[in-house]
């Protein structure tokens, strides 16, 4: 089986240093399921091209099993040919170093987002293209899946259960390595091996960052962990306590109408540029939740001092374990903080900060405790800058699995049009010194609106 990654980055062998596999050289290496061999088919400053070919023992795969109900299916079967879970086990096996996020000679390259294109020849899909689709494109690629027909001479005879996938992207390769990861198998629809309670941690950890807000996140548990109830019990308990507690999980269950990604990573770069745009190095994001938007920040080191502040002990205890802090090192352990406050309650200890973020927190605030969060940010902790996130309730009608009058998330103690949004924000401008602007969040749509609404207050000087 195989599996082909494209980068046309500047300069494209780059990509040698990301997957930690020399474009020179052809390698081999033992894996449970035979040899995987990576090579470079091109190499070179304006494209590079590196290929995984798995070659499966089938002998190998059978030896020591038993009790299988359908002896013939062991050694009659798709496994040495399709794309399923034993290429899922080589990659993660053979580019283990990049899926991790690594790249010790060129560290800078890990957190660049780069052009990418997949393609995988023979990949099982019990679900035909337009499950490949629901797979990827919310993650942000385009999808061309074509089924493999059964036999190119006997048209009338249909397509085949293969897909010929094609998939492109801009995005960090550990990412890219992650998704496909988990989703080959959840394609196929099956594993060659047993399922047990630790493919839950491989599935979380692999899904960190992006399979808590998938809208099909579901079916991938369903599927990965191979049906079994209680395994996807526990995996969708645990996505749904990151949901809930992370801020920025709200349109979990809506497919973007315009997006080529999800709406939570358009939005945490949005603040994240807000915070560049001011010169802010020491950061407050009040209402953390599980971390995400905290991992972005950690990333950049032009945030010097980071807290992540949540009234929820289970949402600082999953950003934790998001954010590694205890692999980290001393240098970069030292640049954040975790506390637990609330954002209605006054802390004199979150003061002077260059900024603070409040990214689709609002919203989930009693109307009635709005005057005591207006005190506790504006009046109290007083940074220069405050950057506010919260839904635009006009665009909500574009969203058709949304019924009418219902709200994006069902914590949410309200959605503001853009005029209220813009009412609430002018008045505390004014009541606290601040200036305020406003700049729309993802796809516009010429009568409602953005997504997302954003409001960047910026302290008066005395």
């Amino acid at each position: 089986m195989l599996m082909t990654l494209t980068t046309t980055m500047t300069p494209a062998t780059d990509l040698g240093y990301l997957l930690f596999k020399h474009p020179d050289k052809a390698q081999a290496f033992s894996v449970s399921s035979g040899t995987a061999h990576v090579f470079y088919p091109r190499a070179d400053e304006d494209e590079c091209t590196a290929a995984l070919l798995l070659d499966v023992d089938p002998i190998a795969l059978v030896r020591g099993r038993k009790n299988d109900a359908f002896t013939l299916g062991q050694y009659v079967n798709d496994r040495p040919y399709a794309a399923g879970s034993l290429l899922a086990v080589a990659l993660s096996s053979v580019f283990k170093t990049a899926m991790n996020g690594r790249c010790d000679p060129r560290p800078e390259l890990v957190e660049r987002a780069i052009p990418l294109h997949v393609r995988i020849p023979a990949a099982p899909c019990s679900g035909g293209p337009a499950l490949a689709e629901r797979l990827f494109a919310p993650l942000g690629w385009r999808v061309d899946a074509r089924a493999v027909p059964l036999d190119p001479e006997f048209p009338d005879w249909g397509d085949s259960r293969y897909l010929d996938l094609r998939i492109d992207s801009e995005l960090r390769l550990a990412d890219a390595l992650r998704h496909l990861y988990v989703l080959l198998p959840v394609m196929d629809g099956a594993k060659h091996y047993w399922v047990a309670e630790d493919e839950i941690e491989k599935l979380l950890r692999a899904g960190d960052g992006w399979l808590a807000t998938h809208p099909e996140r579901e079916l991938i548990s369903q599927r990965y962990l191979a049906h079994r109830r209680s395994l996807v019990r526990t995996a969708m308990a645990q996505l749904a306590e990151l949901d809930g507690a992370e801020a920025e999980a709200l349109d979990n269950a809506l497919a973007e109408p315009t997006l080529t990604e999800p709406l939570a990573a358009v939005r945490r770069r949005a603040v994240v540029e807000a915070l560049h745009r001011v010169r802010a190095h020491r950061v407050l994001d009040l209402g953390c939740g599980g971390g995400a938007l905290l991992r972005d920040l950690l990333a950049d080191p032009t945030f010097t001092e980071i807290v992540g502040c949540d009234v929820s002990a289970a949402a600082l205890d999953a950003a934790e374990r998001r954010l590694n802090l205890d692999r980290l090192s001393d240098r970069v352990r030292d640049r954040i903080e975790l506390r637990q406050s609330s954002v209605t309650y006054t802390d004199p200890a979150l003061a002077g900060y260059d900024a603070a973020v409040l990214m689709e927190v609002v919203e989930h605030v009693d109307p009635s405790r709005l005057p005591a969060l207006e005190q506790a940010v504006f009046g109290t902790a007083k940074p220069r800058h405050v950057i506010v996130t919260t839904p635009n309730v006009e665009y909500n009608v574009l969203y058709p699995t949304l019924p009418e009058g219902k709200f994006r998330h069902p914590d949410h103690r309200f959605e503001w049009t853009r005029a209220q949004f813009q009412d609430w924000a002018d008045g505390v401008a004014a009541r606290r010194g601040y200036t305020v602007r406003y700049v729309p969040v993802g796809s516009l749509d010429e009568t409602h609106g953005s997504p997302t609404q954003l409001a960047l207050f910026s302290r008066k000087e005395a």
